[in-house]
């Protein structure tokens, strides 16, 4: 199945360098972890300060409550996932507690 989510990042240029620095080598234990809970592809998008996140998964084994649990029990995900935040910023959109939003589908060919 294909997820499409949003977010925002922080309006500022350097740390939109250092983001995009972390995500051009993702730390092996955040591969793994996708990897784990059935994401088999994924791809960022940013416009400005926009990002949209294409994910692909495995509809037998992905389940986004089961991922969020692993991730809050997870020290080193925990700390990407806090590393990341110093960067990110919910959309106007975003659901107060949440960081990606999902988007709906308007168009499809």
């Amino acid at each position: 199945m294909r997820h499409c989510l949003a977010l925002d990042l922080k309006d500022d240029p350097a740390l939109i360098a250092e983001y995009e620095a972390y995500h051009r080598d993702i730390w092996p234990e955040v591969r793994a972890h996708l990897r784990a809970h059935g994401v088999t592809g994924m791809e960022i998008y940013r416009l400005g300060t926009r990002m949209v996140m294409l994910m692909e998964t495995d509809d037998a084994s992905y389940d986004a409550e089961a991922m969020a649990a692993a991730t809050r029990n997870d020290p080193k995900i925990r700390a990407w996932e806090e590393l990341m935040w110093r960067f990110q910023a919910p959309t106007p959109w975003t659901p107060e507690g949440e960081k990606w939003v999902g988007m709906d589908r308007i168009f499809k060919l």
